[in-house]
């Protein structure tokens, strides 16, 4: 460490540590943005910042920033039959009018709220590549990059995953309103490099690949993108969401579409299988045993009524789990987890679901935990726990806002996921930078300004929102 980097100092007098709770914790972390100790059992000192309770953030592991320009405008019905596919024409329009200052923009104010929410790290699977006529821009990763000025605005951890996208449909050409996402593997490199090039050396800004599904991306341009690709990057995929996907899928490739990807590629713990919804029982087990993270989203399943993830046989088979935002209809932490967890009770009309079976304890504690565990692993980033070493990324609670007094340990999270409408968040570190104080973003009102410009600019074209 260089002569020229400060120390700073955190107590908190209950914490959680990559090893459960403890009590009287001091965390440091320097200039560089990262913990240098951590340490339970101390005292405080004077130049401490005192804090009641410390938790690691949580990752968002899947995330498309330009949608939070829809939010809460998609909830009127057009026709009984209203379903995703539908949602999706609406979701078409939006994109059509995006370009990179808007985007900015929108992603600015929504990194803010994840910030304030309890996330500080988000994995942006991005297809709006080219321009809305469909032309390329003159720099490939115009778009990308706009996301990753957003991010750097804010102060969240970006994983910024460019996306493989060349087909309407399983072997069908892009329809004129998917015309601005085309690319191909070689696209995918360029961008990749280009963004590598601009932010080496930043610990809030790391890439990786999305393929967007199999419906819009086939072996072969997968194979070639992972072989384009570094071989420890993140790669993220739409997977069985609809069960139209994996009828259409069997029509055309065989196999469900699982099956068909555990098949067909070396999927492992740097792939994460974004909603994976519709599995059949063999499918659950082989991605639970592959080492890969699923990738749930509570909200937005539910709100695109995708239908119950197959968690329970998924989590007795071990398989790894985090949670993402992806439409951004809702910013919300524990409104995922409990979700999540109330999905698994309607289902099976039981209580307290989410454990694999056999094992007794803390819903919570355990859906917070192993979340923030498969979230870190798919956004392959440096933060995701308090130790030394990691990103200083922390969160800070006020224990007068929890939904009794002395509550202590994990019973601190099942009153944050089941007895708290949000997160009671107090102060958010992100990288050694302290991005949410009392509450309120650092800079918070200037980005809603932009934001408010930008949406109003959009309704200002008639057919652009929903």
């Amino acid at each position: 460490m260089s002569p020229s980097v400060q120390i700073q100092n955190i107590f908190a007098g209950q914490a959680l540590l990559p090893d459960g709770w403890h009590d009287n914790v001091r965390l440091c972390f320097d200039g560089d943005g990262f913990f240098t100790t951590v340490q339970a059992d101390q005292k405080p000192q004077p130049e401490d910042r005192r804090v009641d309770i410390a938790i690691p953030p949580m990752p968002g592991l899947h995330s498309h920033a330009f949608q939070r320009a829809m939010a809460g405008l998609t909830e009127t019905r057009h026709n009984p039959a209203d379903s995703f596919w539908s949602w999706r024409e609406q979701m078409y329009r939006l994109a059509a009018a995006i370009d990179p200052d808007t985007l900015r923009a929108i992603a600015a104010q929504l990194y803010v709220e994840m910030l304030r929410a309890g996330y500080t790290q988000v994995a942006e699977f991005h297809y709006l590549h080219r321009a809305p006529d469909g032309q390329p821009y003159a720099q490939p990763a115009e778009m990308p990059l706009a996301v990753i000025d957003a991010a750097g605005q804010a102060g969240i951890g970006m994983t910024m995953l460019p996306a493989l996208y060349r087909h309407a449909g399983f072997g069908r050409p892009l329809a004129p309103e998917q015309r601005r996402f085309a690319s191909s593997p070689e696209f995918l490199a360029r961008v990749v490099t280009d963004i590598t090039a601009r932010h080496t050396g930043n610990p809030l800004v790391n890439t990786g690949v999305a393929l967007h599904s199999l419906r819009a991306a086939d072996g072969g341009d997968i194979r070639e993108t992972l072989r384009l690709l570094p071989g420890d990057a993140p790669v993220h995929i739409h997977i069985a969401e609809q069960m139209k996907e994996v009828e259409d899928c069997i029509a055309f490739l065989g196999r469900r579409p699982v099956a068909w990807l555990l098949d067909e590629m070396p999927v492992d713990e740097r792939w994460c299988l974004v909603h994976a919804t519709h599995m059949d029982h063999d499918e659950t087990m082989r991605l639970a045993r592959s080492g890969a993270v699923a990738g749930i989203c509570p909200i937005t399943e539910a709100n695109l009524g995708d239908g119950f993830f197959p968690f329970m046989d998924y989590v007795d088979a071990g398989g790894r789990f985090g949670i993402g935002s992806d439409s951004n209809v809702l910013l919300n932490v524990a409104e995922e987890l409990r979700t999540l967890e109330y999905g698994q009770r309607l289902i099976s009309q039981k209580r307290c679901r989410a454990l694999p079976s056999g094992q007794t304890g803390s819903v919570g504690g355990y859906l917070y935990a192993q979340a923030l565990r498969g979230g870190t692993q798919a956004c392959g980033h440096t933060g995701g726990l308090l130790a030394a070493g990691r990103r200083a990324d922390l969160c800070t609670l006020d224990s007068r806002n929890l939904s009794l007094p002395g509550l202590r340990g994990d019973t601190i999270m099942d009153s944050l996921v089941f007895a708290r409408a949000t997160l009671p968040i107090s102060d958010v570190l992100c990288g050694g930078q302290w991005v949410v104080r009392e509450g309120h973003h650092i800079h918070e009102e200037r980005i809603a300004t932009e934001f408010h410009r930008a949406i109003t600019t959009l309704h200002s074209q008639r057919s652009s929102l929903p």
